[in-house]
């Protein structure tokens, strides 16, 4: 498979007649084989993005092509060689990440600078440090160091969620908070929990899924599972948030688009002493009845100009879950761009 692999994208590079060849060497074969990924991979997912030939010989790596593109590969593989050197594993998602960070910055390190660390990072017990992939993600992890209440909006796959979840598990560890409170609104039930089968986890199971699926990423499932049973940690819809002052609590309300503007209110006044609070969502998927507003919405254009409130805007660009799911997004809001200028025009 490796060898068909190189085979049809050596093709490719002799077919093209670039415009550019540029041919880098690493020092560590053993770091520049972790930068191109198993079967080279990485290097075809930059050969997808920018549409260049990239050939692997060792520890060197020619690319041809545009000349902008493979300046632009370029930086996208010294910025993953410096994390290589910093003992983080490189993936198709970290490929994303340095792709759009050096199309953002157009250099994220200068020459002296290469392989030092700039990104934030977070860390817990069970993964280690966590560092963000890109400028969006950097700039989250240090709002949520910074702020008491951060709102973080963007579409899927941008790690709203997931590093939310690392950062509350990294604070209870440490021990500024003493519980971790972990909240989505149960819209598709209409908050009538009551109808479904089972007792209260059991219901509302469905709906917290992936804050399960964060929180098991960063703790061990045997320590998860105790904190639930002890009170540690709490899993529960946004209505039964009502009526509580959270005190010494991490509180996460995922998926916040889809909470009514007086659930919001609700949510947002219950912050005690000692707690913090980090609100996700993506304004374009709501599911609330048409004609509702968001509360996501509203409250971040309430709260902008306050003191000690965080807003992180996640893009199509930020996306590191899959490219595919980059891909979609855009044809998304590209579609939502044409039916607002339609509207415009009419």
């Amino acid at each position: 498979m490796a060898d068909e692999a190189r085979f049809a994208r050596e093709r490719r590079s002799a077919e093209a007649e670039p415009d550019a060849e540029i041919t880098l060497a690493f020092d560590d074969n053993r770091h520049a084989s972790q930068v191109f990924g198993q079967f080279d991979q990485n290097l075809v997912k930059l050969e997808r993005r920018l549409r260049i030939g990239c050939v692997a010989s060792g520890n060197h790596v020619t690319l041809k092509g545009a000349a902008e593109a493979c300046e632009h590969a370029r930086r996208a593989l010294e910025i993953l060689y410096g994390r290589v050197q910093l003992g983080q594993e490189v993936g198709l998602g970290d490929v994303d990440g340095a792709v759009e960070e050096s199309a953002r910055q157009k250099s994220l390190f200068s020459e002296a600078e290469t392989g030092r660390a700039v990104f934030d990072q977070i860390g817990t017990r069970k993964r280690g440090p966590v560092r963000a992939r890109n400028h969006a993600q950097d700039l989250y992890l240090r709002a949520l160091k910074r702020y008491e209440l951060v709102f973080a909006e963007g579409p899927a796959g941008t790690g709203k969620t997931w590093l939310a979840v690392g950062h509350a598990v990294s604070l209870l560890e440490q021990g500024v908070v003493e519980r971790l409170i972990l909240s989505r609104p149960a819209v598709e039930a209409g908050e009538r929990l009551g109808f479904l089968p089972g007792d209260m986890r059991e219901k509302v199971d469905p709906y917290l899924r992936p804050i399960y699926d964060g929180l098991h990423d960063f703790m061990d499932p045997r320590m998860v599972e105790r904190g639930m049973q002890t009170g540690m940690i709490e899993v529960a819809p946004l209505a039964f948030m009502r009526g509580r002052t959270l005190t010494k609590s991490c509180v996460l309300l995922d998926e916040a688009q889809n909470a009514t503007s007086m659930q919001m209110k609700m949510f947002l006044t219950r912050l005690g002493e000692g707690s913090r609070m980090i609100v996700t969502g993506d304004p374009s998927q709501t599911d609330l009845p048409p004609g509702q507003k968001s509360g996501l919405a509203e409250a971040i254009g309430l709260l902008s100009g306050l003191d000690n409130i965080g807003h992180v805007k996640f893009v199509e660009a930020d996306v590191v879950r899959h490219d595919l799911v980059r891909q979609i997004v855009g044809a998304y809001e590209n579609a939502a761009r044409q039916r607002n200028l339609a509207r415009t025009d009419g």
